[in-house]
């Protein structure tokens, strides 16, 4: 099994001392595969953060840090064999960066004390700390989004959406699966009627489910897709001239590569957001100094300021604050994965320490605790302006129904409990 290291982690390679390792930070990209043009902006971001932090800061808590990036094409085998031949290089945190990869890793990162963080996706319930020690998905989750897409729509109808029509084109694999049992008790709560339509990968011919559509006139659409699929969708959408402001995608599917192939006819498309938009923010004015006109960019800067790079970002902003929470917790430096799990078990999230990292209202603000892996799932909306090529948001982050949620949570997670004979973990 052969893994690609980045330019950062070869430099931490040959900077690594006896006397202090290096952070490392695995990097589960796919700069390959039919998912590249979302993974590698992703990937890019994930590095170029924590370069920034080398170069400007000296690492966290004066430890530099090592990224050590694998490529997996988004395929879940080569996935698991990243983690195999990555986890003993002292790796902290896994970002698998895929919902497959993520139901393979749970139980190996667990076994081995290594942390991972399923940010936005994987298995939902993951979020119930006491069931799955080393698994978080925060900020929020797919049912988040589930429920952010509903009171979206509930918010543009009057908070009435009794007797409407809600279609749900969904990714035919364990991640487009996710939102429908939430939707389905959605439906029951707000009176709607739910259809389903799946998309097999990877999505390039839709023909069939906007057809479909076109003869059933839901009033609003709702996507959890990925990649061409994406693409594909909002093409067709424009073809059958379904108003856009009532289409709206998961996280996954707002990405500017998502929407620009279609021109204007995408204009008012809306996607749902982790993060905020654009790169007017101080942290950037620092990666083009220290990493971009140093040359030390892991990509061709081209993609700073795009939603899946901001997205890299964040991640990786996340993780220097586990460490940071960790460091403190143990008195040491140069923590372990065990202690990382400690640091992101015990994370604060908030608005102030994002305004000190230059990153002000990039995220919601939250907490993690041993029962509560996935924070508060607070959720954004954001909308396609064709005119001026960019993502704007149109609704800042807020809450989620958890009162459905919260339920579907707790069943799924005492299932996997029951199964896997796990009395808890919170005492």
């Amino acid at each position: 099994m052969k893994y690609k290291l980045g330019t950062m982690a070869v430099a931490g390679l040959m900077a690594a001392s006896p006397v202090m390792a290096d952070l490392v930070f695995p990097s589960l990209s796919y700069r390959t595969g039919p998912y590249a043009a979302g993974g590698i902006p992703f990937a890019d971001g994930y590095a170029d953060y924590f370069t920034l932090l080398n170069e400007r800061d000296g690492g966290i808590g004066g430890v530099m840090t090592r990224v050590l990036e694998c490529e997996t094409a988004y395929n879940t085998e080569k996935g698991v064999e990243c983690y195999e031949a990555t986890k003993g290089e002292g790796a902290l945190v896994y970002q698998p960066l895929s919902t497959g990869i993520t139901y393979q890793l749970i139980p190996k990162a667990t076994a081995d004390d290594i942390p991972i963080h399923s940010m936005g996706y994987g298995r939902t319930s993951a979020a119930n700390g006491d069931v799955f020690s080393h698994v978080f998905n925060y900020p929020a989750n797919y049912w988040n989004g589930a429920s952010a897409a509903i009171n979206h729509i509930l918010e543009t109808n009057g908070g009435d959406i009794n007797g409407k029509k809600i279609a749900l084109v969904y990714h035919n694999s364990a991640y487009g699966k996710e939102p429908i049992r939430t939707l389905e008790e959605l439906s029951k709560k707000h009176g709607f009627e739910l259809v389903t339509l799946a998309v097999d990968h990877p999505g390039q011919e839709q023909k069939s489910q906007w057809l479909q559509i076109r003869r059933e006139r839901p009033d609003n659409v709702i996507m959890y897709g990925w990649g061409v699929m994406n693409q594909v969708a909002i093409q067709e959408a424009a073809n059958i001239r379904f108003p856009m402001e009532n289409f709206i995608g998961i996280w996954w599917s707002g990405a500017e590569i998502d929407v620009t192939s279609a021109g204007d006819a995408a204009n008012g498309y809306k996607a749902l957001a982790l993060t905020a938009v654009g790169n007017d923010f101080p942290l950037f004015d620092d990666i083009q100094k220290y990493v971009v006109d140093a040359g030390k960019a892991a990509g061709a800067g081209d993609q700073i300021g795009t939603v899946p790079y901001n997205r890299g970002i964040y991640a990786a902003m996340l993780a220097q604050l586990a460490v940071e929470k960790a460091q403190e917790i143990h008195g040491v430096a140069d923590i372990t994965s065990g202690m990382m799990r400690d640091g992101m078990e015990a994370l604060s999230v908030t608005e102030a320490r994002m305004a000190e990292l230059g990153l002000p209202s990039f995220g919601p603000a939250f907490d993690v605790s041993c029962a509560n892996h996935g924070g508060e799932g607070m959720v954004a909306v954001t909308q396609w302006d064709a005119s001026a090529g960019q993502f704007v948001k149109i609704a800042d982050f807020a809450p989620t129904d958890m009162d459905v949620i919260g339920p579907l949570i707790a069943e799924d997670s005492a299932a996997y409990a029951a199964e896997n004979n796990i009395e808890g973990n919170c005492g």
